[in-house]
């Protein structure tokens, strides 16, 4: 392609709105154009990355045996509200003429589990691995980022369907080497971690994680036992308090104090040695959660106690309507009101806690004898520092943009559309779900935020969109456009794929451009290399340039690109 007839222009300033590096490069480098808040157009270069990174996605899936479809964007909402999802994701919805109600598709898990109802007759005709690559759309609140968080967006989404749990965890597997290939393959250091299922559902799942600081997402690593997971999901080892023989309890005035802290300072007692009461919100239940005065709420880990329902934090009208009192509030005496508890309530005694009347707590408060809760489990909210729960060695934080998740979802979505088989028994039996999701705009946009330098992207060799740039200088002059020309010809009649920079431009236009879009190979033809019969050839992620025969371009060039 000659930059001369290229669609797209690089632009010389830095885009205003661009906060990340991927977003103001690829808008710099005239890979996306901005239509509205959260929706691009993929530009000529972008779009022939895009479509290596997608047959590259194709090859590892095909090869776990998984089987191309095409599934509609549009969804009739009637399979949404069977599957009790309509609340789950930021839905685009629209009526047809006929005034029945059709949602954008965020995702599949609907549609093709009734399509696999319809075609799965017995065990014989499973397992199954089915995957598309398709356009998602998501009323995304807060679009940010360019492609790492939008509203609409291409989406490889792969559905695996079993007849059991050891299946499961086959096709599962295959699905996590495929996707630690895909990302080999792109040139990526992808770290897998722990993570929560969020709408999809399911007992496990991982996302697939590349560490960048401009990252929305904080994930905990240990870096003695490998341990990882993201902020949702990461569980620590909690300190277990002096435990002390339980002693009776004992009111105390305490004008005044409305927080932990203040608390523990009145008093003269760590943190540690208090509960504290956090008032939600569950449709129209109030919930009273308890934990200890040095940890904080999960609200993830909490929502998922309490069966995945929908949380938010509890109005001061609402609190005082339930007849609790903010600030010296418990669950000791408590009736009436759904109380759920960290089970860091287990590691101590003689807690102080709320006395559920103003301006008063209570000294040597311990669990079950002065309180019950109604779900007890880890809902604590992980810090960095806190240690491991495997080796219980410090975690360290780092920031990082999700590349992929895969999940367990086990039988969801087959009991709520009834997609069962009838096994070696004739029994009629669920049939057990996988689900695998990798974002390809996503990728491509995270790959640039792990290969830049100051001057532009350094993008890795099998998602280019070119190999190689091929820059004239002076174009002008006969003889460099004559070789220059020829080179171009030699290099597309040996398969390499060249950008072949023929403007009448600047020098230092031409090579800002080049290293701004960064293609594995720059080669440049000028009046001073042409003398000695030479060109200049140099690689995107090296300083030093190198002058080789002219004869010898090709051949070099196939060298440099061959892994």
């Amino acid at each position: 392609m000659r930059i001369s007839k290229l669609f797209g222009k690089t632009l010389r300033e830095e885009p205003a709105e661009a906060e990340l590096v991927s977003h103001r490069l690829m808008l710099r480098a005239g890979l996306i154009y901005q239509v509205s808040s959260g929706v691009y157009s993929y530009m000529p270069l972008a779009w022939r990355s895009l479509r290596k990174i997608e047959q590259i996605i194709r090859e590892e899936m095909d090869a776990a045996g998984g089987q191309e479809l095409r599934m509609p964007v549009l969804q009739p909402r009637e399979l949404w509200v069977e599957s009790g999802r309509t609340e789950a994701f930021d839905l685009f919805t629209l009526q047809d003429r006929r005034d029945r109600s059709l949602v954008l598709a965020p995702t599949h898990e609907e549609v093709l589990t009734t399509m696999v109802k319809a075609n799965v007759h017995s065990y014989r005709d499973l397992p199954l691995i089915l995957y598309q690559i398709q356009t998602k759309f998501r009323d995304e609140p807060r679009p940010r980022g360019g492609l790492l968080r939008v509203r609409e967006f291409d989406m490889k989404d792969a559905y695996s369907f079993d007849i059991d749990e050891e299946g499961l965890d086959l096709s599962y597997q295959a699905m996590v080497q495929a996707y630690k290939n895909i990302y080999a393959r792109c040139g990526l250091a992808a770290i897998i971690v722990e993570a929560d299922s969020g709408p999809i559902g399911g007992k496990d799942s991982q996302e697939f994680i590349l560490l960048a600081e401009s990252g929305e997402d904080t994930i905990f690593l240990c870096e003695s036992c490998g341990y990882a997971a993201n902020a949702e999901r990461a569980v620590f080892a909690k300190p277990e308090i002096d435990r002390t023989a339980p002693e009776p309890l004992e009111e105390v005035h305490t004008p005044g104090v409305k927080t932990i802290e203040d608390l523990a300072g009145f008093l003269d007692v760590p943190t540690g040695r208090t509960l504290k009461a956090v008032f939600y919100m569950a449709g129209d239940e109030v919930i009273v959660v308890t934990i200890r005065g040095d940890l904080d709420v999960n609200e993830i880990k909490l929502r998922n106690a309490l069966g995945g329902v929908g949380l938010r934090l509890a109005s001061p009208k609402e609190v005082s309507e339930a007849g609790l009192v903010a600030g010296s509030a418990s669950a000791v005496g408590l009736s009436g009101i759904r109380v759920v508890a960290d089970d860091s309530v287990k590691l101590g005694a003689n807690f102080v806690a709320g006395a559920n009347r103003q301006d008063y707590h209570l000294r040597n408060v311990n669990f079950p004898r002065d309180f019950k809760a109604d779900v007890i489990t880890d809902i604590a909210l992980a810090r960095e520092g806190y240690l491991c729960a495997r080796c219980h060695d410090p975690m360290v934080t780092r920031r990082g943009i999700e590349v992929g998740h895969v999940f367990k979802v086990g039988t969801r979505y087959s009991e709520a559309f009834g997609a069962a088989f009838p096994d070696e028994s004739d029994v009629q039996r669920p049939i057990i779900m996988g689900c695998y999701g990798i974002g390809v705009g996503r990728l491509l946009a995270a790959a640039i935020e792990q290969h830049h330098d100051d001057n532009g992207m350094v993008l890795p060799a099998s998602i280019a969109p070119y190999d190689v740039w091929l820059l004239a200088l002076n174009v002008e002059n006969p003889d460099v456009a004559q070789a220059a020309d020829t080179l171009y010809e030699a290099l597309r009649d040996d398969g390499v794929q060249v950008l072949y920079d023929d403007r009448k431009e600047s020098a230092g236009v031409k090579f800002n451009d080049a290293d701004l879009l960064g293609l594995p190979v720059r080669l440049v033809v000028s009046p001073r290399n042409l003398r000695q019969q030479a060109v200049e050839v140099k690689l995107r992620s090296e300083d030093q340039a190198a002058t080789v025969a002219l004869d010898q371009a090709v051949g070099r060039v196939r060298e440099l690109l061959t892994p």
